[in-house]
């Protein structure tokens, strides 16, 4: 949420999510700071050092521009320039965002620390006016005219610098940064289009845990479609990642205030369980070729392979008697627990805290097909269900500042501003409010309110349906399975080396299914429904036990 200074001429707005600690601020940053005693690390230490280059985080701005349509929801956007900069620091480009949300982001600012003639920073030679919005049909608060930095040679630039008028901006406005220090960047989710010109929010090409490319937070400017590689660059941390990456036990500060509360379905029959709790409750390893005698799973999971083939060869299924198998179906909420993966997100400038959940089962769909509800068969059953969302929280500062909602096969980032909080009724020494989860019934996909979510088009498709049943749960109770950069700290179970598959895969006809279910629409509604329910992630209509979190693309990758 934005707040505007007393003073309006100054114009001046800070995005900082100072706003999620609900005037808790100081408790719960003291909860941080304490465990940043002492620690070895320079985690939330506010400047980070990127190889003979600090940078900082700047999230007060001066308003620019703003037009107040055009864009994805024709609502506008703004463009702005970070102000207030610690002495030392200078501008690397300005910020832009749509109007369909508060004021909520960043810019990173620089100060060379080289010491050398050759500097890590250097002022542009001149500028290239890259587009003006004087002659296109919207309303605007003025003319706007974006112009590319031409960086000395062996520097890039990183940013847009933004005026009101056709004169090229000061050199001084602005630095280049050496070449050594910058990657490639991609420009990604539009911002702002109308009229072919375009704004685009830019992040680096390579990202993962080993990757080493750092988000600015400029944007780049763009007349015509999504043009890749951009003018600007991304920087790039040359200097050690671990050494700005929370500790053991930073990482439970950090869940304290910030691990979310789950949220069944009220419908919901299908609750999550640990991992532990399903094998002890009679789950069973299966091998190709002695399908006849399925072995149980040690507690665990010690006896489980731990070759990362995913050949076929084996595979988890729940027990073979009929009332247990029902009881295992259902889960056991009182178990559950989260499983946590801790990496480096933009080249150690973030902490991605992935938090995985396991069910034992996932329940068939249902479908809506304009305003009929109906069940479809058997698509969407499958055992073992691995669903997570994963916190984004900034090293220089330890805030959260947005969070991923895992949807089947894709998923959705939210700024942290947008979320739903509640109360933390255990948290006596330092009450804070955390975020909310939303589960869907039966499909068990993350959301962040509740609501139909609909997966299709044209009021045809899957749902997603999500409320605040009765049953939550506290994804605060977790454990650390898994975090890299901590070597031996760290002992990862040996379910976690599970490649396989963690259900049987369940041969049946989904052309069958469909047609059945289609017999029971009207004819002018049958028209189109099997087209779009086919075009749904499998994960959303297989039957095919899935792999574990391991095997996901996002365990050393980004979310998207």
């Amino acid at each position: 949420m934005s707040s505007r200074k007393s003073d309006p001429a100054l114009a001046t707005f800070t995005t900082h999510p100072s706003f999620l600690f609900h005037n808790l601020l100081g408790q719960k940053l003291t909860v941080a700071s304490v465990e940043l005693q002492n620690t070895g690390t320079s985690f939330a230490n506010t400047i980070i050092d990127l190889g003979e280059l600090h940078v900082m985080q700047a999230s007060t701005f001066s308003k620019v521009w703003g037009t107040y349509e055009g864009g994805p929801d024709n609502q506008g956007a703004s463009v702005y320039e970070p102000t207030g900069l610690r002495y030392g620091y200078s501008m690397l480009g300005s910020y832009s965002q749509p109007n369909s949300k508060p004021l909520f982001g960043y810019v990173l600012v620089a100060k060379d620390i080289s010491g050398k003639t050759n500097g890590t920073l250097k002022p542009p030679v001149d500028y290239s006016l890259v587009l003006n919005t004087a002659s296109i049909t919207v309303t605007q608060d003025s003319s706007l005219y974006i112009w590319l930095p031409i960086a000395p040679n062996g520097y890039h630039a990183v940013g847009h610098v933004v005026t009101k008028t056709q004169d090229k901006p000061s050199t001084n406005k602005v630095m280049c940064v050496r070449s050594d220090l910058t990657e490639q960047c991609e420009s990604s989710t539009l911002i702002w289009g109308s009229n072919g010109l375009n704004f685009y929010d830019v992040r680096p090409i390579n990202r993962g845990i080993k990757a080493l490319g750092v988000r600015v937070g400029t944007f780049v400017a763009q007349n015509g479609g999504n043009i890749n590689p951009p003018s600007i660059s991304c920087l790039k941390n040359i200097d050690s990642i671990t050494q700005i990456m929370p500790s053991k036990k930073q990482i439970d500060a950090l869940l304290q205030v910030n691990a979310p509360f789950l949220y069944l379905h009220s419908d919901e029959e299908y609750l999550p369980s640990s991992v532990n709790w399903f094998f002890s409750n009679g789950a069973l390893l299966y091998k190709k070729g002695r399908e006849s005698n399925p072995v149980p799973i040690a507690q665990n999971g010690n006896n489980l392979p731990q070759d990362p083939n995913t050949d076929g060869s084996c595979w988890l299924d729940l027990p073979v008697d009929n009332a247990n198998k029902e009881r295992v179906k259902k889960g056991n909420l009182q178990s559950a627990e989260s499983y946590v993966h801790v990496k480096p997100m933009y080249g150690g400038t973030f902490t991605d805290i992935a938090m995985w959940v396991f069910y034992p089962f996932n329940g068939a769909g249902r479908a809506k097909v304009e305003f009929i509800d109906i069940k479809l068969g058997k698509a969407g059953e499958h055992v073992g269900d691995w669903e997570h969302v994963t916190l984004r929280v900034s090293n220089f500062d330890g805030q959260l500042w947005h969070v991923y909602f895992s949807q089947h096969n894709a998923g959705k980032w939210i700024d942290s501003s947008q979320l739903e909080f509640q109360s933390d009724a255990s948290s006596f020494d330092f009450p804070t409010k955390r975020p909310i989860v939303y589960a869907s019934l039966h499909g068990h996909a993350s959301y962040p309110h509740a609501g139909l979510n609909l997966l299709g088009k044209n009021g045809v498709g899957a749902r997603d349906d999500t409320n605040k049943g009765r049953n939550v749960m506290d994804m605060g109770k977790y454990v650390l399975v898994c975090a890299e950069y901590l070597g031996s700290e760290v002992k990862e179970p040996a379910w976690l080396n599970y490649f396989r598959e963690w259900g049987p895969h369940i041969d049946f006809d989904l052309d069958i299914e469909l047609k059945n279910v289609a017999k029971a629409l009207p004819g002018k509604l049958r028209d189109g429904f099997e087209n779009i329910i086919r075009s749904l992630p499998k994960e959303a209509l297989g039957e095919e036990g899935p792999t574990g979190p391991k095997e996901k693309g996002n365990w050393n990758g980004d979310e998207i």
